[in-house]
């Protein structure tokens, strides 16, 4: 590759890992070519970035960052994971591709300036995402309107059941008589 090349890949490399939310670094030695499309594809829907790159690359747009601490991770074939949205979203889905396939083995991940392990990457798979907070979010603006509403009408539901109740039991004494 020429240096001219590297130094473009890096200064691009180094923009995304700067906007990224979160990052996870994995080992993809030994995967097929279709598990690797499917992987690809599953990043890809949920919002994230898949890429395969050079440790010495990764090493250099780190330097001065604080990933830098990452780059005891650097060792072997690294495929690295990010998205500019969602910090679980990557975290999701690799964890997600290395119970499915054996071969694809997470080396640690970063989010919000702190390195993880493997068992951190786990923990962030874990939480719920962008939606699902969302949708948690409105159900709870919703809920007190909602118990008002129930609130208000119950007085006067109660008093239509009562006077239908009592209508009921007049017929029921007047055809007896």
């Amino acid at each position: 590759m020429e240096r001219a090349v590297k130094e473009e890949n890096i200064k691009a490399l180094k923009a995304d890992l700067a906007k990224a939310t979160s990052l996870v670094l994995a080992d993809f030695r030994g995967i097929t070519v279709k598990a690797d499309t499917t992987l690809r594809r599953e990043f890809r829907g949920v919002g994230c970035h898949y890429q395969v790159v050079k440790n010495t690359l990764l090493g250099i747009a780190v330097k001065g960052t604080p990933m830098e601490g990452l780059e005891k991770l650097f060792v072997g074939p690294t495929a690295i994971a990010y998205s500019f949205e969602d910090p679980a979203a990557p975290a999701k889905v690799a964890t997600k591709v290395a119970k499915g396939e054996e071969k694809f083995v997470i080396k640690g991940g970063y989010v919000d300036g702190k390195a993880l392990d493997v068992k951190g990457v786990q923990a962030l798979s874990s939480l719920p995402g962008k939606d699902e907070l969302r949708a948690t979010f409105l159900a709870t603006l919703l809920a007190v309107p909602q118990n008002f509403l129930r609130l208000t009408t119950a007085a006067q539901q109660n008093f239509a059941l009562l006077l239908a109740a009592r209508e009921r039991a007049l017929s029921e004494s007047g055809a007896k008589e």
